[in-house]
C-alpha cells in the first residue's frame, strides 16, 4: 500500500505557529502527522506539549522572577512569583512576558488560588452547599457543573487566559514549558486593589 504524501504551506506552518508556539520543524511534523489538517495539528502539538510539560514537572524550579503589574491609573496591580530551572531562562524575554501576562491576569481575573490543590476543603464543600441550595432539584450533575465554573473563576491555572480566552493559564505553561524546554510554575501570587 503505498503513503500519500500531502503538502504543507508555509501558509499552514506561520498559521499553525501564530496559534501554538511551536517551532517550525514540530509544526511541520504535526501538519503532516494530521494531513495538512490544521485544527488536527494544533490538537497533536497540544498532546506533544502535555507530555512534555509532565516529564518536566518532577524537576526542581528553583530560579526565576518576581514580576509586578499596576494597572492604569494605579488603583489596583498584582505581584506573582513565577519559577523556572535555570537563571539563564529566568532573564530571557520570553519568560519575562510570561511573567507579566501573568500579573495580568492576576490583576484582571483576581484568583484566589494558584492550583485546585490549594482550595481548602471546606471552602469546596461550601460552595457546593451553596450550589446545591440554589440549584435544588436540579441533577447532581448540574451542581458540580457549576462547582467547576466556580473554580475557573477562582483558580488561576485554570482561568480563561485574558489574551486568549480560548485557552487557559495552564495552556499557557504548558506551551511555555514546551517551547522554552524547562519545567515552570506558578509560585504565589498577591493582588492588591485600593480599598480592599
Amino acid at each position: 500500500m503505498e503513503r500519500q504524501t500531502v503538502e504543507i504551506t508555509a501558509e499552514q506552518i506561520k498559521e499553525l505557529r501564530a496559534r501554538t508556539g511551536a517551532g517550525i520543524v514540530d509544526c511541520r511534523n504535526a501538519l503532516a502527522q494530521a494531513g495538512g489538517d490544521v485544527n488536527t495539528a494544533v490538537e497533536i502539538l497540544k498532546a506533544k506539549g502535555l507530555a512534555t510539560a509532565r516529564k518536566k514537572a518532577g524537576r526542581t524550579a528553583g530560579q526565576g522572577l518576581v514580576e509586578a503589574y499596576i494597572h492604569t491609573g494605579g488603583k489596583v496591580g498584582a505581584m506573582v512569583e513565577v519559577n523556572c530551572e535555570t537563571d539563564f531562562v529566568a532573564r530571557t524575554d520570553e519568560f519575562r512576558r510570561l511573567c507579566r501576562d501573568l500579573a495580568m491576569q492576576v490583576t484582571a481575573s483576581a484568583p484566589r488560588y494558584v492550583s485546585r490543590d490549594e482550595v481548602p476543603a471546606e471552602a469546596i464543600e461550601e460552595q457546593r452547599r451553596l450550589l446545591a441550595a440554589g440549584l435544588a432539584g436540579k441533577p447532581a450533575a448540574a451542581v458540580e457543573g457549576a462547582l467547576d465554573r466556580w473554580f475557573q473563576e477562582v483558580v488561576l491555572l485554570e482561568q480563561p487566559f485574558i489574551r486568549d480566552e480560548g485557552k487557559t493559564i495552564r495552556d499557557l505553561l504548558t506551551e511555555a514549558v514546551s517551547r522554552i524546554g524547562e519545567n515552570i510554575q506558578i509560585r504565589r501570587f498577591a493582588r492588591f486593589k485600593i480599598g480592599e
